[in-house]
């Protein structure tokens, strides 16, 4: 077998060397999550994801050896093939970072504030993408798009007003089972995710959609309401299942199995989907042979209860932005617990006699 062609990508500063054909976004997350852009549409196991979010626009400033041209505008890292010689700029470029706050405040146009009764808060791809390249602030006025309410089926809730038409689902549904029964219904700004004639969705691996979804646009009914995620005790277990691979997350409250889902790995990706017998009928800890504790990142907020208040990693991001936008305080005066004190100070004399002449000055003000 031959041995495929190595070619050297060059990223915010990073040398890494990657097969010729793979995407910048894959040869990124080669060299790590400090490097990687962040993804709301792209998803490496279904085939064709990516390129409709523009959450992961960075700048090439050096198309390859060859032909050392800069590209003239960002390009979305995951469609976009690496070349030999390549360089890039990610976070370390200005411009990349203010497209990325635009990308922000456009998914958050019509994304309702939902956060406080989502059961995907805690681990919802938008939020994350939002506290780490958001604004505080919002220059929109109008009303929000919002859509009636549709029932798909028993087992999962479609919230159409929090989708971000990511498309995920869709390709999750075409690719692992038969039985594709919804899609992505009209254009432009009346595109929503939606059944062909409010079919029901019923196959076996339908829940897998639950999963692949960034935000609470499609959640487990089972789960619906019942906790937190950061409340709950999340374990690795497996059992013999004739349809799948039978590798999950079991998330505990109390003694309590409140939902089943798949395994990811460190980009939030489900590698081995599961079947829905697995996902939603299978609720006892008998029914899994319980392998450990999952591993949970100290920087995401399902590691509260977790570990030690000391032990949690405080997200680079967070400090990054206190570091920006919080002055230290150089205060060298001494602090006096007496006000009787204070007040025969010369300081304080001195201080009550510019107020003094500046109220004389100014009578409107006092």
């Amino acid at each position: 077998m031959d041995t495929p062609q190595l070619i050297k990508v060059t990223i915010d500063g990073q040398e890494v060397n990657v097969p010729a054909g793979t995407s910048i976004m894959e040869a990124a997350r080669q060299i790590g999550p400090d490097v990687a852009p962040p993804a709301m549409c792209y998803y490496k196991p279904l085939k064709g994801s990516g390129g409709k979010c523009r959450a992961c626009l960075v700048k090439v400033t050096q198309g390859s050896e060859k032909d050392p041209r800069p590209m003239p505008k960002l390009v979305a890292s995951c469609i976009t093939m690496a070349q030999d010689g390549m360089k890039v700029e990610n976070f370390t470029s200005p411009d990349v970072v203010e497209a990325r706050k635009g990308v922000v405040e456009f998914l958050l146009l019509n994304h309702p504030l939902d956060c406080p009764v989502c059961d995907q808060a805690g681990e919802c791809h938008l939020q994350d993408f939002a506290f780490e390249h958001g604004t505080e602030a919002t220059r929109f006025e109008e009303d929000r798009r919002t859509y009636e309410p549709e029932n798909i089926g028993d087992k999962i809730q479609l919230h159409m007003n929090r989708c971000v038409l990511c498309y995920r689902c869709v390709y999750t549904a075409d690719q692992i089972t038969n039985e594709r029964v919804h899609g992505v219904m009209n254009r432009g700004d009346h595109a929503q995710i939606s059944t062909y004639i409010s079919k029901a969705i019923d196959n076996d691996f339908s829940g897998n959609m639950i999963d692949v979804c960034p935000v609470g646009a499609l959640t487990d009914k089972t789960y619906r309401f019942k906790s937190r995620v950061w409340f709950s005790k999340p374990v690795d277990a497996h059992c013999a299942c004739e349809k799948c691979s039978g590798k999950v997350n079991l998330w505990y409250k109390g003694d309590e199995v409140i939902r089943v889902t798949a395994r990811k790995n460190i980009w939030g990706e489900v590698e081995e989907f599961i079947c829905n017998t697995c996902r939603f009928e299978r609720k006892n800890t008998s029914d899994w042979v319980i392998e450990g504790p999952t591993k949970v990142s100290r920087a995401s907020v399902i590691s509260a209860n977790k570990y030690r208040a000391n032990e949690i990693a405080k997200p680079k991001f967070a400090l990054e932005y206190a570091k920006e936008n919080f002055k230290k305080i150089d205060d060298s005066r001494p602090y006096e617990h007496n006000l009787a004190e204070v007040k025969e100070s010369e300081d304080y004399k001195k201080l009550m006699e510019k107020n003094d002449a500046f109220f004389s000055k100014n009578k409107s003000l006092k």
